[in-house]
């Protein structure tokens, strides 16, 4: 079973500090909660970046800083997202690519999120992949629901995509594929022929979907974004808090834990 690659998705762009005081939003705060996910087991740092009053944004020169202050203290992998917040244009969701990140974040479809839709056509998409391919960055395939699998094979098919691919499988949104042990192995059932995947449980689903991408040999991935609690009722103190816990599982297992190096070779992302 290959080490395990933690994620850590620091900030998202739903999350306030009325929910979680932890919060990173600033540049400085996200670059020091990427240095502690770094020092807790973390290989990624998947990123959406703020304004200071904790608008999100996906202004380039506020992502840029982000990025020169994380290389700063630590050697993560730094993942932008091109997700950016419902309602963005795709010009506005893609511009941080521009920066030459290792990786960025690719929705493979458009999916109701909450009380909002996400929209993503494939004319968007595949400009997406266009870009990231001319630049060089390595394309996290962002899973919501079964079809979106199938949109992906049908690049591979086709020779858009060359495999192997890497996927995040995002379970439990309100509106998407519910977060469950159901959902998630017949995501896996569904998987390209030797893609590479990480879980990513919303809310309560965080823990138990770990867990299982652990032990079934998956990659897992936790954080503000997705999850502001630690157990139920109690907040979590840090991201670095939901790292710790995962690296400890997996220890406890006997399943290594990757660095930031051995993730890079794992994930085959271009130096």
């Amino acid at each position: 079973m290959d080490k395990l690659i933690i994620t850590a998705a620091l900030t998202g762009a739903e999350v306030t500090r009325e929910q979680q005081p932890a919060l990173p939003v600033t540049p400085d705060e996200i670059a020091r909660a990427a240095e502690e996910c770094a020092a807790a087991g973390a290989a990624i740092v998947h990123v959406h970046a703020r304004y200071p009053d904790g608008t999100p944004t996906q202004d380039k020169a506020i992502y840029a800083e982000i990025i020169e202050k994380i290389r700063a203290r630590c050697d993560v992998i730094v993942q932008v997202s091109t997700g950016g917040a419902v309602g963005m244009t795709a010009a506005e969701r893609l511009a941080p690519v521009e920066l030459r990140p290792e990786m960025a974040t690719l929705s493979m479809g458009s999916v109701n999120f909450g009380d909002d839709v996400f929209l993503n056509p494939p004319a968007d998409m595949e400009h997406f992949l266009h870009t990231m391919k001319e630049l060089r960055v390595k394309p996290e395939f962002e899973i919501f629901d079964a079809g979106m699998l199938h949109s992906l094979q049908r690049w591979i098919n086709k020779g858009v995509v060359a495999g192997p691919v890497h996927v995040d499988l995002v379970l439990g949104v309100p509106g998407a594929m519910a977060g469950t042990p159901e959902s998630l192995m017949f995501l896996r059932s569904q998987l390209p022929h030797g893609a590479t995947w990480t879980v990513a449980g919303i809310g309560a689903a965080q823990l138990p979907l770990a867990a299982m991408a652990i032990a079934l040999g998956g990659h897992v991935r936790v954080g503000f974004e997705d999850n502001v609690w630690f157990r139920k009722g109690e907040l979590a103190t840090s991201n670095a808090q939901l790292v710790a816990r995962i690296a400890r599982i997996a220890r406890e297992i006997e399943r290594a834990v990757a660095t930031p190096g051995e993730a890079r070779a794992l994930l085959r992302i271009e130096s």
